[in-house]
């Protein structure tokens, strides 16, 4: 395996919907988030009361959502703008996948989402667009960070 050197480029970096990549995707995104919940607590008698001011957060929730803008292509044969209206109108979980090209069988995030919202963009003279928004649906079943191939180089 050759060893990538440099910055990574973003179209070595797809997205794929039910099986199939994003058709002519221009670009996507990948939020993870964290549900927290934030406590003020009266500081112990031995502190100054400014140190209440500070709160302790935690972790309540995660979740992690997925944007992406394509172009709309008449000869499309990866998942358009066509599958993604067909998904969205059946109104159930669709199984997404992030991974780097080369690296299909190893995605760094997989898990179902439900479609949150599917917008077309058809500017006169232009090209056409669409974008996508999708929220998970329960847990991953991937979230690896080994899969994703950043190369730590040690000074020596």
């Amino acid at each position: 395996m050759d060893v990538k050197k440099g910055y990574v480029n973003g179209s070595d970096v797809l997205l794929y919907i039910n099986g199939k990549a994003v058709g002519h995707c221009t670009t996507h995104t990948v939020n993870f988030n964290s549900e927290t919940k934030e406590r003020a607590v009266k500081p112990v008698a031995s502190k100054p009361i400014s140190s209440g001011l500070y709160k302790e957060k935690t972790v309540t929730g995660l979740s992690y959502s997925i944007s992406a803008d394509g172009l709309r292509f008449y000869n499309e044969s990866e998942c358009g703008y066509k599958d993604l209206v067909k998904l969205w109108k059946a109104a159930v979980p669709v199984t997404v996948k992030c991974m780097e090209r080369g690296n299909a069988e190893k995605p760094y995030l997989e898990g179902d989402c439900v479609i949150s919202t599917l917008s077309e963009n058809d500017p006169g003279q232009d090209d056409a667009t669409y974008s996508i928004s999708l929220d998970n649906s329960g847990e991953p079943k991937t979230i690896d960070e080994e899969a994703i191939t950043e190369t730590i180089v040690e000074e020596g």
